[in-house]
């Protein structure tokens, strides 16, 4: 029987962000004051390190030196931008528009979408798993996309159009690129194609819209908590051109700097476990300022849910043997979605050596 969504996971009803920025503050509630995190300014200097430039034409073409850049990219960053990736200019200036226009309807019209209690999907916050909890500066919109049978019938169904017509297209586009990302690490990897295909073609892919307001104490506050995606490959566009974002790389944090028309793609968790290691997820954050909202949209694609993923078996040899357990999707999910989010912990849950040390 096929796994249903909606037990896979739960999160807090917590206030709009959006709307708590629109009242004069002069300081930061305290439910959102997080000392526990790193400084968000760095110094943005030009010895700072640049996420690796992809050129996806040049990837499906096989050319040598980029399919390179592409195995570098994944090993020593986990991240890098992709520009030539063949989803129309007019396609992203809509989702952009459509986005932003979404993020200004009135209060009242967004209750509508807003979570349900004990869901993760529609407006709100994810991972927030007690009262307690300190909450991120900002709002997300989630929802699964494809396949289409598991989508929440309050909630993608009754977008506003064109909304809803764009977010269709874009769907389909951002599922064949994700295939053709997912494709090249295979070969790459020197992985059997079949192997990554059976877990990812007909795959499980939803979207995280964010809206960071301004803050007036930007440095008391994070956008989101840094973590490392629990998916399988996460294809983000920015929608206004703000640096937010920022890779923990050599432990200390680079931002990235949106350049037009490009994704930021990384590797996610899941892609970790398949690769066996080879390609790592990476920790990231975002940062907000005091002058102007930010706002992305992340796709998140990943395995098949009524199957089952581990490292790949063509990538497992005497040498190289299994670093990671190999678990049923459905189940995977269910354990992430009922943690809070923290780095990188939920991957520790997943490896074998943590399994026999414990037993």
């Amino acid at each position: 029987m096929e796994p249903k969504l909606e037990r896979l996971g739960r999160s807090l009803l917590v206030p709009c962000v959006q709307e708590l920025a629109k009242e004069p503050l002069a300081m930061v509630p305290d439910r959102y004051v997080r000392p526990d995190q790193d400084p968000p300014f760095t110094s943005y200097t030009t010895s700072c390190p640049h996420v690796p430039i992809l050129d996806m034409k040049n990837l499906l073409s096989g050319n040598q030196m980029e399919l390179k850049k592409l195995d570098s990219a994944c090993k020593e960053w986990g991240f890098f931008q992709l520009t030539d990736h063949g989803v129309s200019s007019s396609l992203l200036d809509k989702v952009k528009l459509e986005i932003q226009e979404f993020f200004n309807f009135p209060a009242e019209e967004k209750k509508k979408f807003w979570q349900d209690p004990g869901d993760v999907e529609g407006f709100g916050q994810a991972f927030v798993v007690s009262e307690e909890q300190k909450l991120d500066w900002g709002d997300i919109f989630f929802l699964t996309t494809l396949p289409t049978h598991l989508r929440k019938p309050h909630l993608f169904p009754k977008l506003p159009l064109p909304f809803r017509d764009t977010l269709e297209v874009y769907a389909i586009e951002l599922k064949r690129l994700a295939v053709k990302i997912l494709d090249c690490i295979a070969k790459v990897l020197k992985m059997k194609v079949e192997e990554m295909m059976e877990l990812f073609e007909e795959g499980m892919q939803s979207m995280r819209m964010n809206y960071y307001p301004p803050c007036p104490q930007p440095e008391q506050v994070i956008g989101l908590t840094p973590h490392s995606d629990a998916v399988g490959l996460t294809i983000l566009l920015q929608i206004n051109e703000m640096e937010g974002l920022q890779i923990k790389k050599d432990g200390m944090w680079v931002p990235v700097k949106p350049l037009p028309e490009t994704f930021v793609v990384n590797v996610g968790d899941v892609l970790e476990i398949v690769t066996n290691g080879a390609y790592r997820s990476i920790e990231h954050r975002a940062v907000v300022n005091s002058t102007k909202e930010r706002m992305s949209i992340a796709t998140f694609y990943s395995p098949r849910l009524d199957g089952k993923m581990g490292p790949a078996p063509s990538l497992i040899t005497s040498q190289t043997p299994a670093l990671y357990r190999t678990i049923g999707v459905a189940e995977y999910y269910q354990g992430l979605f009922a943690r809070e989010l923290h780095g990188k912990s939920y991957l520790d849950v997943m490896r074998i050596d943590n399994e026999s040390q414990n037993s």
